[in-house]
């Protein structure tokens, strides 16, 4: 396996990006003197995560915990919220998973990254993102196939068909990223070191520190296999985003020529759905690249940027819940309760 000069010209300006942002970082905070982060930004950047983990986990908690009562007292579930529920357990989960392990990670920063408890960490680190990356295409697919109109046969037999297969192609996403998960957590091409190593003397010459060459067969030989995987999930959510931007489009374009307003319930329909996808595609887009990056391992516990970066890193499963619930009849309806109760409590 030889490495084409394409690729090792991307992998240079990523590292040399990554080295920016920390070096501007260092400098924004520190000044240009500073040796070392200060204690108290640190603590400051610690406490910005866990809030915003803990959000995110009471958010997509009230959600799973809403519909899971709507469907106790009916004994069913729309389509869609089986996949809202979906979705808000994968990343209630997905952001208890950072909590824990991030403080795992700082309370160990020397355990080898092949151990046991490391390795679990992986798997279930990548088995819950495909999954929210699945749930998510499905969840813009049902936009889509409730909202837009095309007459073409094909799109016609989807939109009657796919309410619903929505359980089974939700149990289908669930096994199929447990697969990737175990695939992308190592077990075996980690497990085979000599093969690791064959590879970079192979492809690259000089000495290699054991941080370059976990680095290296990270971003040349497993890089490559996580970005297929979360672009599959991500061609399909955008594809169905496109479609339901191209229907609203000539919807509009069919009532003005009828001498119609834009007033009419499926143009309202439409836009409703377009102002929550806008949202959407902006935090699924920013996800995907937060990935992408994040799989380069640029920044590790030592670096000034680590925990600003997990910061970033879950924001938008941290805000997007919001966006659902304002979105959702019954979910607004339940969290303005909500909001009225704390309301009266406070001013009591």
């Amino acid at each position: 396996m030889s490495s084409s000069p394409s690729s090792i010209s991307t992998i240079i300006c990523l590292e040399s990006l990554a080295a920016l942002l920390q070096n501007g970082f260092v400098v924004a905070v520190l000044g240009r003197g500073g040796a070392k982060m200060q204690p108290a930004f640190i603590t400051l950047f610690i406490l910005i995560f866990v809030l915003l983990c803990l959000l995110g986990i009471l958010t997509n908690g009230f959600i799973v915990l809403v519909l899971s009562r709507e469907w106790r007292r009916f004994g069913r579930l729309l389509p869609s919220d089986m996949i809202l529920i979906s979705l808000g357990a994968s990343r209630f989960c997905l952001q208890l998973l950072a909590i824990v392990h991030s403080f795992y990670y700082l309370t160990r920063p020397s355990e080898s990254r092949y151990s046991l408890t490391r390795k679990l960490f992986r798997v279930h680190w990548h088995f819950l993102n495909l999954a929210t990356f699945w749930f998510s295409a499905w969840l813009s697919v049902l936009f889509c196939m409730k909202i837009a109109n095309f007459t073409h046969p094909t799109f016609l037999w989807l939109k009657w068909r796919f309410p619903r297969s929505v359980p089974w192609l939700l149990l289908g996403s669930f096994l199929g990223s447990l697969l990737g998960a175990c695939l992308l957590s190592q077990f075996f091409i980690w497990g085979n070191h000599s093969v690791s190593y064959d590879f970079l003397i192979r492809n690259f010459n000089g000495n290699l520190t054991y941080d370059e060459w976990s680095r290296r067969i990270e971003i040349y030989y497993m890089m490559p296999l996580k970005c297929i995987m979360w672009s599959i999930p991500c061609f399909v959510f955008l594809v169905s985003t496109a479609l339901l931007i191209d229907s609203l489009k000539r919807h509009t374009w069919t009532m003005q020529q009828n001498a119609h307003g834009l007033q009419d319930a499926s143009t309202q329909a439409h836009i409703r759905a377009l102002k929550s996808l806008i949202w959407f595609v902006v935090l699924f887009i920013l996800s995907f690249m937060f990935l992408v990056i994040d799989a380069g391992r640029f920044f590790s516990i030592k670096t000034y940027w680590f925990w600003p970066w997990q910061i970033l890193m879950h924001l938008c499963t941290s805000v997007h819940p919001f966006v659902l619930i304002l979105g959702n009849r019954r979910l607004r309806e339940v969290f303005g309760q909500l909001l009225l109760l704390a309301r009266g409590f406070w001013g009591a």
